[in-house]
């Protein structure tokens, strides 16, 4: 893990630790009953390239600290991106004065002191890369060429990218809490454009990771764009039909963002879920097993505690199909007359265990159906669980891909979806908050776009 000698970036969360407790105190002295603070930093590289040519290079630096006061159960917020002492004075006496002409609201508050993170683990989420423009560039470039010198049928490029950022996040609150950690992010990624004779396609790729180390090689980039894109030539609508459907890993995950949305305190207070009074309930087929892991190594979702400062936990989300949480900040649970879940401000890496080896092995239980590995549009209502969506993909025969589709419909309820994965494979995407393989669902409904 990082050493914390000689690098800026503690000295930095140090003094906004000193700028969050000023505004703490700042805010008792004004007669605020609780307070809360929060800032968060990012600076570094974005770096874009097309057709070997630069576009854009930006250093990037952006943050602000955002204060939330309480008088009684009257809540008011403000914000600024400078720390200078009395710009955080005046800030805070705004807030104060917001809170006047609110509402009162009894479940207004920070979180309790028993639920807070006063000694946050160190999970090696900070991987400086101290790289230059040049170096961005030259990676760009290798991710692009590779892509273009792949086949002669990929034509063009829509450009490739890089960023390597850093930064840090502080949160402090009434109750004597103040904590922070610093954290990166890099990524590589490129899209080209294929043709073949009158048709043409586009797709792209990509590596993310906390760490240099992490990223795959920018020339492997470049050719799974172009593999990616050359896939999909040629390719052919489907009639109406009902068939099994595969979600290929990478698009997979949003499936069970859908499960995110529906689950979230907000969604369920105001009674706007399809999930509501689902907990403990069977809301998958008995194969879904789905488990929180928010302390893991260099994870992109990691975090030993939420926006609310409260303590991340191991956790089971669904076991056997069955709903076993919902996903609670303070506010939420106390309307809701239950805990909070450390959720404030998101999941903290989501596992969806498989059932198969592998994408290859699904699709030979599947038989006959589609893989769907692109979608469109926004055709999902979380209140109802109608979902309908552009899709594209490959037709399967006998558990093997016998061409590209494209500008077709997948529909269905996200209530039957869920209750109809019958298996979810090993290929897991790992690039996100939700780590999942390929998904597949008994029946969907098909129809040409």
């Amino acid at each position: 893990m990082k050493s914390q000698q000689n690098d800026p970036i503690y000295s930095q969360i140090s003094q906004v630790k000193d700028a969050v407790a000023e505004v703490l105190e700042h805010a008792k002295k004004l007669g605020a009953t609780a307070a809360e603070a929060a800032m968060s930093s990012t600076s570094g590289l974005s770096v874009s390239t097309r057709m070997g040519e630069v576009e854009t290079i930006e250093f990037n630096q952006d943050g602000g600290l955002g204060i939330s006061v309480y008088v009684g159960n009257n809540k008011g917020s403000a914000s600024t991106a400078d720390l200078n002492p009395k710009t955080l004075r005046t800030v805070v006496e705004k807030a104060i004065d917001i809170a006047k002409f609110t509402s009162d609201d009894p479940f207004n508050g920070v979180a309790d002191k028993e639920l807070l993170e006063f000694n946050p683990k160190d999970l090696d989420l900070y991987h400086p890369w101290d790289v230059s423009p040049e170096e961005g560039i030259e990676l760009c470039h290798a991710a692009e060429q590779a892509a273009l010198n792949a086949d002669e049928r990929i034509v063009n490029s829509d450009g490739a990218s890089f960023s390597s950022h850093q930064g840090l996040r502080v949160y402090g609150n009434s109750h004597g809490l103040i904590t922070g950690f610093p954290r990166t992010r890099h990524s590589i990624s490129t899209m080209v454009i294929g043709q073949d004779g009158e048709h043409m396609q586009r797709d792209s790729a990509y590596t993310v990771a906390r760490d240099q180390a992490g990223l795959n090689d920018a020339a492997a980039v470049g050719l799974e764009a172009a593999a990616e894109t050359l896939a999909k030539l040629n390719s052919q609508k489907l009639g109406t039909m009902k068939v099994p459907v595969v979600f290929r890993a990478d698009i997979a995950n949003s499936l069970f963002g859908h499960l995110v949305s529906a689950i979230g305190g907000g969604a369920l207070y105001r009674k706007s879920s399809f999930l509501l009074d689902s907990l403990g309930t069977q809301v998958f087929s008995n194969c879904v097993n789905i488990a929180e892991r928010p302390h893991i190594l260099k994870g992109l979702a990691s975090s030993p505690f939420d926006s609310e400062g409260v303590k991340t936990f191991d956790r089971e989300i669904i076991q056997g199909g069955e709903l076993q949480t919902y996903l609670l900040a303070s506010y939420a649970a106390r309307k809701m007359n239950m805990k909070p879940t450390g959720h404030a401000g998101g999941i903290h890496n989501w596992l969806v265990e498989q059932t198969h080896n592998d994408l290859t092995a699904l699709l030979k239980t599947m038989g006959t159906g589609l893989l769907v590995t692109e979608l469109m549009g926004q055709g999902v209502n979380t209140v109802t669980g109608d979902y309908s969506r552009g899709a594209a993909g490959f037709w399967i025969e006998n558990g093997e891909i016998q061409y590209p589709v494209s500008e077709i419909t997948i529909a269905g309820n996200l209530k039957d979806m869920f209750k109809g994965i019958s298996a979810i494979g090993g290929d897991i995407e790992r690039r996100g908050g939700i780590q999942t393989g390929s998904v597949l669902i008994e029946q969907m409904q098909i129809a040409g776009a």
